[in-house]
């Protein structure tokens, strides 16, 4: 199984990143939490992986943290629950708010992740309870960890001439529907923003802290 990748960042967009590591390019699907920590393309990456493998495809999934990672392969095994749809609770919640979440019997916080509905965010609590003790003793990184160092950075998406567009598309790929994606972009639309900066602010909102 491949654990870790270090490499240079090709590409990087919502939902994917792009590594070139010894002469090949991985395309490794990341969720949103981890696209925010990304540093710009051609820098030195590290990402923590899991290797799904299936009869109709075999994709690579990227944490900017060990945790993630590891919270991702406990999700998957949750009944109902695939990659895709942990990917995008992982790009609603990070690793320590999901557990603060499972922790707290936060079901309202669950439900509003998408494609996670009422009894699936119950299923959440009730398997994930005891699993998550699995994961005692990680932390989450401040950072990525770029050319062998951790350093802070403040990542940054390609410019868009629209980027409440480009924001809200992004929140439509992630799982939302197109209506619930325009609302959260318009509450939190302010001219300046970049389209990072709005999936940050839409998601914080759908969410609660």
């Amino acid at each position: 199984m491949i654990g870790r990748i270090r490499g240079i960042l090709v590409e990087k967009s919502p939902g994917q990143a792009l590594v070139e590591c010894g002469g090949l390019s991985y395309e490794v699907d990341i969720p949103y939490t981890t696209f925010f920590h990304l540093p710009e393309a051609g820098q030195e990456v590290t990402l923590h992986t899991h290797f799904a493998v299936r009869e109709d495809a075999q994709s690579l999934f990227g944490f900017a943290s060990r945790l993630d990672r590891d919270l991702f392969r406990l999700l998957i095994k949750v009944n109902g629950v695939g990659p895709k749809m942990a990917t995008g609770i992982l790009s609603g919640l990070d690793a320590q708010q999901f557990i603060h979440c499972v922790e707290g019997r936060d079901i309202n916080s669950l439900v509003k992740l998408p494609g996670v509905g009422k009894k699936t965010a119950e299923r959440l609590l009730i398997e994930m309870t005891d699993r998550i003790k699995q994961l005692e003793g990680q932390f989450v990184p401040a950072s990525v960890s770029i050319g062998g160092s951790a350093t802070s950075f403040s990542p940054s998406v390609p410019a868009s001439q629209n980027p409440a567009d480009e924001a809200e598309a992004a929140l439509v790929a992630l799982g939302y529907k197109p209506q619930e994606a325009a609302r959260a972009i318009s509450r939190v639309s302010e001219e300046g923003l970049s389209s990072e900066a709005l999936i940050r602010l839409a998601l914080r909102n759908m969410i609660p802290a």
